[in-house]
């Protein structure tokens, strides 16, 4: 099947631009997977301190070389509703892998921080270095060289974004992700957010708040709303990481469990041990990434994933672009209308058809490569299918429903929400920028106001309680990037933004911070890069400039003469109080090395 002019424009962009750097890649991962299986040239007390713990009939196994051994990383902890569900998937894939005759170890642990608790506190600081941290974790863990192949249990924000750098360090080996779905349906996410903007005008208090999110956030899984986390899930499908039909089914299911056991299986079953090798290192190539973009794009995931696709692509060697991601969106429809986007949360998209029918869609359309690998041992058309359990309670698989059950939910492509997926990046005087329109009114689109200028989420809202803000505004939060601060998402302003739209004031927010998969109703030109803390244009922006945010051309731009910002001197912030407390003073030289948020903001160079 012919991808359009379009798609097929940009990948070879990318693969001709990412073709020195590729091939080294693929000359590391194959240089290693020729080497066999690890542990046969382990010595024998390297291998005696590998399976001392293990029972007779594995220490018996996995003395050869002829079992393969399945790798577990684990981001389970029983704080995150998403990740409690983990708990009991080591003993499910240990079972899988004796039924075919196979072993499975726990090979590490990774931290798994919830931005849902960090939001506006000192330890979302933390949060997007969190992303390098695990990918470190999980290295640590796979590089015992116990191991054939390794599936990995993480579901949120930057947790399965670390874990994919991982594998793809590992590329050698084959990799299966395996999700643990999202909670069942709460409160409306529309009801949620009319509390929240009450509590912010001081119309109802804390214990009506604290209920509202308790009923939202109610029961182990994901949260429902299409923020980072569930982009995650709908990214591994896509890319072809996960078993088909995985993504959204809900924890604690017997379907959960049985694709949990399949997954285990199959990693097994595409080791060099087995009969179909498929190292993730191959699976993600130039193809894969596109794919993943333009299912941001269809189902107006988050815009995190604006740097850590870039993050992951540069592990392959893949040199995926700002541009690249902007330039897709102005030809990838959206197809999914799940909140902030619509009213429906993911159990509804899932019901709607989910992945299923929008991959089916987005290929028949064309937006898609189809002739890529995937850990099922299909290319894409083999992720068109839901998963479903027979009587005897095996997975089986039947084609994606052929008219969508919601058309308000998900739509098929001859008739989308919008023609592009509403993601641009923006430039100008100011530097570069995304924005995420898909949620915005189209009125909004292009907005001019004067700025007010803030260092802290705290000052701005210190002036929304104190009535400062009463006309249009571009609010200007700076000094809140990856090298000032470690770039925290800014949802504490969500409220009060959207109190100033509703009182019919043009709004918007320019920052060098983040504002990740809620990004809503209000006009945010986020990730503004360079910094200000690197002395970036951002830095040189004074109260009362006129600032033109123009979604449609791509335009960040502050109305001032261009001599007289160029002479301005760029602001200065003491930012000391970044740097201890909540275990920030750790964290010292990821402030220090990290990248640009163009560049995928990690620390890991290149």
């Amino acid at each position: 099947m012919t991808v359009r002019d379009q798609i097929a424009t940009v990948t070879e962009r990318i693969i001709e631009r990412s073709r020195d750097s590729r091939s080294r890649y693929l000359d590391r991962i194959g240089h290693a997977a020729d080497k066999g299986p690890q542990r046969s040239r382990l010595s024998c007390g390297n291998l005696a301190h590998g399976f001392a713990a293990c029972g007779l009939s594995d220490k018996a196994a996995l003395s050869g070389d002829v079992v393969p051994n399945l790798g577990i990383i684990t981001a389970y902890n029983d704080m995150l509703s998403a990740h409690q569900p983990y708990e009991t998937y080591p003993g499910l894939i240990r079972d899988a892998a004796h039924e075919v005759g196979a072993v499975a170890q726990v090979a590490g642990g990774v931290p798994a921080m919830c931005d849902g608790v960090t939001q506006g506190q000192d330890g979302m600081e933390l949060s997007l270095f969190s992303r390098d941290v695990i990918a470190m974790s999980a290295a640590v863990g796979l590089s015992h060289q116990m191991f054939d192949a390794a599936v990995f249990l993480g579901i949120c924000d930057k947790i399965v974004p670390g874990l994919a750098i991982a594998a793809l360090s590992f590329g050698h080996l084959p990799a299966v992700f395996i999700p643990a779905g999202p909670m069942t349906t709460g409160i409306s996410n529309d009801d949620k957010a009319k509390v929240r903007q009450l509590y912010a005008e001081g119309k109802v208090g804390r214990d009506a708040l604290l209920e509202s999110e308790s009923k939202a956030y109610h029961g182990p899984g994901t949260c429902t709303f299409y923020g980072t986390a569930n982009s995650n899930q709908m990214l591994m499908e896509i890319m072809g990481l996960h078993m088909p039909g995985a993504s959204f089914i809900n924890p604690g299911t017997p379907l959960r469990e049985a694709l949990t056991k399949e997954a285990a299986k199959r990693a097994l079953a595409i080791s060099a041990l087995g009969n179909e090798f498929t190292p993730a290192g191959e699976i993600i190539d130039e193809k894969a990434i596109v794919n993943g973009v333009v299912g941001l794009h269809a189902t107006g995931g988050s815009t995190n994933h604006t740097m850590h696709l870039v993050a992951i692509a540069a592990t392959a060697g893949i040199k995926l672009t700002w541009d690249d991601i902007s330039e897709l969106s102005d030809v990838v429809p959206l197809l999914a209308r799940v909140y902030p986007n619509g009213k429906a949360d993911v159990n509804h998209f899932q019901a709607a058809g989910g992945l299923a029918f929008l991959i089916r869609e987005l290929l028949g359309d064309g937006y898609l490569h189809q002739d890529v690998k995937t850990v099922y041992g299909s290319d894409l058309s083999g992720y068109t299918v839901e998963a479903k359990l027979d009587e005897d309670g095996n997975v089986i698989r039947q084609n994606a429903p052929e008219i969508s059950g919601d058309e308000t939910v998900l739509a098929p492509a001859r008739t989308p929400f919008q023609e592009t997926g509403g993601l641009k990046v923006l430039t100008g005087n100011l530097g570069k920028a995304v924005i995420k329109i898909s949620a915005v009114a189209k009125e909004r689109h292009i907005i001019e106001a004067p700025a007010r200028v803030f260092h802290t989420q705290e000052d701005f809202l210190k002036a929304f309680s104190d009535k400062e803000l009463t006309g249009d505004v571009a609010a200007v939060v700076r000094f809140q990037g990856p090298k000032a601060c470690g770039m925290p998402e800014l949802h504490k302003l969500t409220p009060c933004l959207g109190i100033l739209q509703d009182r019919g004031h043009k709004v918007a927010l320019i920052t060098d911070g983040r504002m990740s998969g809620a990004s809503g109703k209000v006009p945010a030109a986020i990730h503004v890069t360079p910094e200000a803390a690197n002395g970036g244009p951002i830095a040189k922006i004074r109260d009362g400039d006129m600032i033109r945010i123009d979604a449609v051309t791509g335009e960040l731009t502050v109305l001032v003469d261009a001599a007289e910002f160029e002479a301005r001197p760029a602001a200065q912030e003491d930012l000391t109080h970044h740097q201890s407390g909540v275990g920030r003073d750790l964290f010292a030289a990821f402030r220090a090395n990290v990248g640009a948020a163009d560049t995928g903001a990690h620390v890991f160079g290149g």
